[in-house]
């Protein structure tokens, strides 16, 4: 069975929502990952928990066409963000049908860090929803090692590991890292490639990860290994926001050649992933 994919919204972050779904079922995505937060002050925003217009729409192309919300995002704990500002969030997942959200710990302070994410997963834990932790390389959560420690010491059942392959290449995490973790982590992963080195500043790193990667096969990372290394259950999205190529071709056009490169380049990796798990 070939892998199914997701649309992250940062691939094509000037999209809506409801345009995200048409986009995705046009071009064969069985989800799309919605981004109802900002990151940063510039970025659009499309607070779904506010504009019932938007919602109503959302939810109105997703029975139509059938594509689904594997994902919303960003719970972005920092260290001045409680986990209650995002219960807002959690209702819109569970409205959206979605049962995973994703986080990030961006807080020198790891005591709190830990204690906040074990109070997310606790205020997601009546809705359904799993609370995936996203290291970022140039965050004080930066890698595979510290992510294992917050999920490890907040021990809940519905708390689980996001690996991007762009962050984890960054990161200079390695492979043996993920193989023995549990598999129960892995519910999403974020696929993209981009140049082997790495940029020299923390800018050029920001930058390439919102605006410069690249579709699969098309740089130098260890894309099919990283994926190797993950249960064959995980689900992949692809994140790969490249504003210059999108600007030329369109959004609809860049996530159908994102989609397109994914299933070749992974020809057979999932497959094969697929009957060794079922063999475990």
């Amino acid at each position: 069975m070939a892998p199914q994919f997701s649309l992250a919204h940062l691939t094509v972050l000037h999209s809506t929502p409801p345009e995200m779904v048409s986009i995705a079922a046009r071009t064969g995505y069985r989800w799309v990952g919605l981004r109802v937060t900002a990151v940063t002050p510039d970025e659009p925003i499309y607070p779904l928990m506010r504009d019932r217009a938007m919602m109503k729409e959302t939810l109105a192309r997703m029975a139509d066409t059938g594509v689904g919300v594997l994902d919303i995002e960003l719970a972005r704990m920092d260290a001045a963000t409680e986990p209650e500002a995002y219960l807002p969030l959690l209702e819109v997942t569970a409205e959206l049908g979605s049962q995973d959200i994703i986080a990030q710990l961006p807080d020198a302070d790891r005591e709190r860090a830990t204690e906040r994410f074990a109070r997310l997963c606790d205020l997601a834990k009546p809705f359904g929803i799993h609370v995936n932790l996203e290291f970022v390389s140039w965050t004080q959560t930066p890698d595979v090692a510290s992510s294992v420690a917050v999920l490890s010491a907040v021990n809940r059942s519905n708390a689980g590991l996001l690996v991007d392959t762009l962050h984890f290449s960054r990161s200079g995490c390695r492979l043996e890292e993920l193989k023995n973790l549990p598999k129960e982590w892995f519910r999403v992963a974020q696929l993209c490639d981009a140049p082997a080195q790495a940029p020299a500043t923390v800018e050029g790193l920001i930058h390439a990860a919102r605006n410069d990667r690249k579709l699969l096969g098309e740089g130098g990372l260890a894309v099919r290994d990283i994926v190797e290394a993950m249960p064959a259950t995980t689900r992949y999205s692809l994140e790969i926001p490249n504003l210059t190529l999108e600007g030329v071709i369109g959004a609809e056009e860049f996530s159908r050649r994102a989609i397109r490169t994914a299933e070749s380049y992974l020809q057979g990796v999932h497959e094969a992933a697929l009957m060794s798990y079922s063999m475990v």
